[in-house]
Parts: C-alpha cells; structure tokens; sequence
C-alpha cells in the first residue's frame, strides 16, 4: 500500500492536548478532549489494518474538503482499479441500535446517524469528483474498530464492517489485484491539492498564556518532569528521562504553536520551561537551533 497523506495527530488535537496538560480546559473542553481521543486511536487502528494492503493501492488519510461553500471530511481513502474507496471510522464502544433509521445508544440515547454521515461524504464527494470530470466508481464503508462495539438491528444491506469482520474484509480487499497507473496518481495528487488543512468550522477553547501551568511535558506520561540531572530531565513518576536539549527544544515548539505572536526569547523560555534555571545554558541552545534576530535586549529567535 502506498499512503500519499500519512495520518498525523492534527493541530485541533495537539492543542486540547497541551492545553490539558496545563490545565487550560474546561470540563466540557476536557470531554471533548477524550473524544477526539477516542477517534484518532480508532483512525490509527484502521491504518494498522490498510497497512498489509498491497502497492495496487493508494491511500489518503484525512481529508478535508469543499463543495458547493460545505464542507466535508474522509477519514481514509483507497484508490485502486476503476474504484475509490470511501472509510468512515468509528470507534464506539458498547451497545447500540437501530430503530426506524435512527441509532441510539443504549439505554435508549439518540446519537447523530453515521450511515447519514457516510452517504452526505459520497454525496458530496461524488459532485466533486464530478466538477473535476473525474471518473471513478465510488465504494463507501462504515468501519467500527472496537472490538467491544455492538449494533443492534442492523439492516443487511448497509454498507457496514464490523470489528469482527475487518480481517475478512481486509483480506478481501488484498485479492483485489490492478495494477496501478499514472491517472490513479494524477487523481491522487489532484485531490491532495483540494485538501483543505484547516476547517472554518473548527472549534479551538479560549487560553491565556497567564493561566497555563508551565513547564517541559514528559513525553511519556504526560506529567511534568520535575528535575534535571547530569543534562537530562527527569520525570519522578513514570522515571523516563530525556536529554535537557531535546525537551527544550519539544517545549520551545509547544510555547512558538500555541502563541505564535509570541518571540522567543531567553527569557521567554525561561518563563515557560521553568525548570532549567540557567539563562546562559538556554542562550546557547537556542542559538545552536534557531536564527538570531536584533542584538542586546532585544534580541529573539525564529
């Protein structure tokens, strides 16, 4: 399988992440936190599965784009043969059912239909592929990934992949043998181009550089490393410790994606870090990394 658009962890998640760290978010903000979670690991376990396809495929993870002044999003794509392949992924967990087209959960719990979703996105999709005389059949499928998912009342005919269906349908998929050309890479690349990388609609919490807790964040527990060692960090609760330069570094990346009006200063990273009590040792770091700008005071770096 040739994937042409890694899936990576977007903005929007980093963000809520960081900012949940540094107790920047709201009870509500932190429950949208855990489903934004829950669906980038479900995401990543589907491409754990696509990654055994073969190189007849061609795939495309996370997409955003516009139709008609609306928006839509495809959470992976395959291109292969005379075919597109359109995946919603889910990653529920527990029971739900279907009744007269409506889905619940259960006990009885309205959700938004994401068959509904699903035909929207091919819908929408279908016209842009239109609008770009782009011919290609279009195939879309509903995956559920958990294993502890379960739906009740499913109609047969709905283009639905249960968790415990995925390794037949994978293997399925594997038996699919077209050779690729360079039209399936022009679409591929076309569609790459239309990919919007920021949704209007994107809804991003409100935070203040003042009340955020600050610190360099452990990369592996997500706490805050409490003491330096011999140039190293070290976290006293998970006991992972990394190189004083590189989680610098990761911190200074942090503070310049979350205020990027913000300069970078000796200073600045002091404040943030607030950990390493050395300004000279920070200087020398940054301009090892960084291009220094203006002299004396009011110097920064970018």
């Amino acid at each position: 399988m040739k994937n042409l658009k890694e899936r990576i962890e977007s903005n929007h998640l980093r963000i809520y992440r960081s900012l949940h760290v540094r107790n920047g978010l709201s009870d509500e903000d932190i429950t949208y936190l855990s489903f934004l979670e829950k669906g980038y690991e479900g995401e990543k376990k589907f491409d754990a599965w696509t990654s055994e396809l073969s190189d007849n495929w061609l795939f495309l993870n996370d997409l955003s784009f516009e139709c008609n002044k609306s928006e839509f999003q495809i959470d992976s794509m395959g291109i292969t043969g005379d075919s597109i392949y359109l995946f919603e992924v889910k990653n529920y967990i527990g029971d739900y059912f279907i009744d007269e087209d409506r889905w619940y959960t259960n006990p009885k719990s309205e959700i938004k239909n994401p068959y509904d979703q699903l035909k929207r996105t091919e819908s929408m999709f279908q016209k842009l592929l239109s609008d770009h005389k782009i011919h290609f059949k279009i195939k879309p499928y509903l995956v559920f990934v958990n294993p502890e998912f379960f739906l009740y009342h499913a109609p047969m005919n709905l283009p639905i992949i249960f968790p415990s269906q995925l390794n037949r349908f994978i293997n399925q998929l594997k038996m699919q043998h077209f050779n690729l050309n360079a039209n399936h890479f022009r679409v591929a690349e076309l569609l790459l181009s239309l990919h919007k990388t920021e949704s209007k609609y994107t809804h991003y919490p409100d935070y203040y550089y003042d009340r955020l807790v600050k610190g360099i964040i452990c990369v592996k527990c997500s706490t805050f490393y409490t003491e330096v060692i011999n140039g190293k960090l070290t976290c006293q609760y998970c006991g992972y410790d990394e190189k004083l330069c590189n989680g610098l570094l990761k911190s200074i990346g942090e503070l310049k994606f979350l205020f990027p009006e913000r300069k970078i200063t000796t200073n600045s990273v002091y404040e943030w870090c607030n950990i390493y009590k050395s300004k000279k040792g920070i200087w020398k770091i940054l301009r090892k990394n960084f291009k220094k700008n203006g002299h004396g005071k009011y110097s920064y770096f970018d």
